[in-house]
């Protein structure tokens, strides 16, 4: 007698203001995997607030198999002044890991490209640790190709403060 193997139910849908602490709990894994964990402050308040607020800053697409959260990707629009056009970024992408090897990632990846050609972006990008082998594979076999002459710099908390203080000294 052979046992049959169904598939399971795989289901991709935008995120909704319900989904909040979901997303939250996603994004606490995810910076527990990337060890980053203390630098997850994020508030159920805010990310409401910026995601379903009256200008949301991002997206989110929500991956579920047999309606369990399984993985997200939040996402945003950019703009390239060299091509004139909007890019989207995708700033997380996250599948659980008794979720992996079901497809879950390309699919999340397949359906943001969808979205920005659709939308008329120039560009899909994010960014990888250096560190993150698996990761980095996983986005070369789908085409992308890093941009090892750009580096990423980011100013944030006090130095953020300190920069926009300037603006006081330099006679606006």
């Amino acid at each position: 007698m052979t046992e049959s193997i169904t598939s399971p139910n795989i289901e991709l849908r935008p995120a909704t203001r319900a989904d909040v602490s979901q997303i939250l709990a996603f994004v606490r894994e995810l910076a527990e995997y990337e060890k980053l964990a203390h630098e997850a402050v994020a508030t159920e308040a805010g990310m409401t607030e910026q995601l379903f607020g009256a200008r949301p800053a991002a997206e989110v697409v929500i991956a579920e198999v047999d309606g369990q959260p399984a993985g997200f990707a939040l996402f945003f629009h950019n703009f390239s002044t060299f091509l004139g056009q909007r890019g989207l970024y995708l700033e997380d992408l996250f599948v659980r890991p008794q979720y992996r090897g079901l497809g879950l990632g390309k699919r999340l990846m397949v359906h943001l490209a969808k979205l920005a050609v659709e939308r008329g972006c120039g560009r899909f990008e994010w960014s990888v640790l250096d560190w993150n082998e698996p990761a980095i594979r996983f986005y070369r076999s789908l085409g992308a190709v890093g941009l090892e002459e750009w580096t990423v710099q980011r100013l944030t908390g006090p130095a953020l403060d300190a920069l926009a203080a300037h603006s006081d000294r330099l006679g606006r």
